[in-house]
């Protein structure tokens, strides 16, 4: 088969449909990336055949990351201020990549491809949605931690039907945004249709969950078809997954260091993170790797003991096997590296699905949790030596690899859109 895999986002939105892509080229399809620009030099070497959709994204643009991360309003103004200016250009993007040079076959869209499925409408080619976290099925049944209302998560267990609550709600604070989609759905002619922030974007077909169970179970009032399949990994950096040399050096030459990371989006907008990762480490007195990306303004200015390593990027699957404890911001895709390494974590939440994955991985008893306001170098040290003088959180985060060994995402993924592609034919 033919299949255009689409959507907008950062590596953690893209990386698991390179992994899922991989896959399909291995079994003998056509896989099509259709994803921003930006990431045309970390696909094209793997073999993959790629078709730029805007928006662009500007790695550098520091500002921007700012506005979405913003925990109070970053949703809606990168909905309303980022995706939707450009809708109509990301519609003729897709559309493009699914009818030329051929025709696809099948579809699989990220939920921030709002064009996707008005493509897939238009043209009648079946497709897949996937979600990466349990916060976008938005159940009233497993209720998720909404980040401008942190507090109200705590009611959810005392107050029956209190689910419904926070369900409701996130549909009346958002009930003008999609607007643009509506727009755009009567240019071409399509009636109105479901509600495209939490309905339309989740297919009729076939729904993946490319995570796994240890982070969310299926719920009642999930789409019907919804198919958990596990974490698909990718990390490599346009095939190349080794870590840098200075790294290795310093894994080799000591005990297991403690890793401080903000995954690829956050760490455009790290304000004091590592400086005060690293006055915490020096604190507590462990080793430490600082994961810093490509921003100067990250890179701690006093002298570090030679105890701290800095490197601007590692693959997480080479890295976090070798670490004691990792600090981060809570992605999934983080996350599902360190729950696949077997590592306790302590979690900095920024927002979107972040807060709701780190009570998750809270409950789960592999983690605790450190508010951004609280992040100095006092606290995280308090926090990192309770962790680490408690062995549950260690023997805790074994068991759950262990269950996670036991998964192939990428495996089940490829056969849920393999047998929807012979359902088609």
């Amino acid at each position: 088969m033919r299949i255009v895999l689409s959507n907008i986002g950062t590596f953690g939105d893209i990386n698991p449909l390179i992994a899922i892509a991989l896959e399909l080229k291995r079994r003998g399809h056509v896989p099509v990336m259709a994803v921003p620009a930006v990431f045309e030099p970390k696909i094209v070497p793997l073999g993959l055949e790629f078709h730029a959709v805007r928006p662009d994204i500007d790695p550098t643009n520091t500002i921007q990351v700012e506005m979405i991360y913003d925990v109070r309003k970053g949703t809606e103004r990168g909905l309303r201020e980022f995706l939707f200016p450009v809708l109509r250009e990301t519609y003729d993007d897709l559309l493009d990549a699914a009818t030329k040079p051929e025709r696809a076959d099948l579809l699989l869209l990220g939920e921030l491809n709002y064009a996707g499925p008005l493509v897939a409408e238009v043209t009648g080619i079946k497709w897949a949605s996937y979600v990466l976290a349990p916060l976008s099925f938005f159940s009233a049944f497993d209720p998720p931690v909404l980040p401008p209302y942190p507090r109200m998560a705590r009611a959810d267990k005392a107050v029956p039907g209190f689910g419904r609550v926070i369900k409701r709600l996130a549909r009346f604070v958002s009930r003008k945004w999609p607007q643009p989609i509506y727009d755009l759905r009567s240019e071409l002619g399509l009636p109105k249709g479901k509600n495209p922030l939490f309905d339309a974007k989740h297919s009729p077909y076939l729904a993946l969950a490319l995570f796994s169970r240890v982070l969310g179970r299926e719920q009642k009032d999930w789409p019907e078809n919804a198919k958990i399949t596990g974490f698909c990994y990718y990390d490599s950096d346009a095939g190349n997954g080794e870590l840098p040399a200075h790294l290795e050096e310093f894994l080799v030459a000591g005990p297991a260091p403690v890793v401080f990371t903000l995954g690829s989006a956050a760490v455009l907008t790290a304000g004091r993170f590592y400086e005060f990762s690293a006055k915490a480490a020096i604190r507590l007195g462990v080793r430490a790797v600082l994961l810093i990306g490509t921003d100067p303004r990250n890179r701690p200015r006093q002298t570090l003991p030679e105890t701290i390593c800095v490197a601007e990027y590692a693959p997480y699957s080479k890295l976090f096997p070798r670490a004691e404890l990792v600090v981060h911001q809570g992605g999934v895709g983080t996350t599902a590296q360190c729950l696949r390494a077997g590592k306790p974590m302590l979690i900095m939440p920024y927002s979107h699905d972040q807060p709701d994955n780190g009570r998750r991985m809270r409950r789960l008893k592999v983690a605790r949790v450190i508010q951004r306001g609280n992040y100095t170098p006092l606290r995280v040290a308090r926090k990192l030596k309770a962790m680490l003088a408690e062995p549950k959180f260690a023997r805790r985060a074994e068991l759950v690899a262990h269950r996670l060994e036991q998964e192939d995402g990428v495996r089940s993924a490829c056969d849920a859109l393999e047998e929807l592609y012979r359902s088609t034919r």
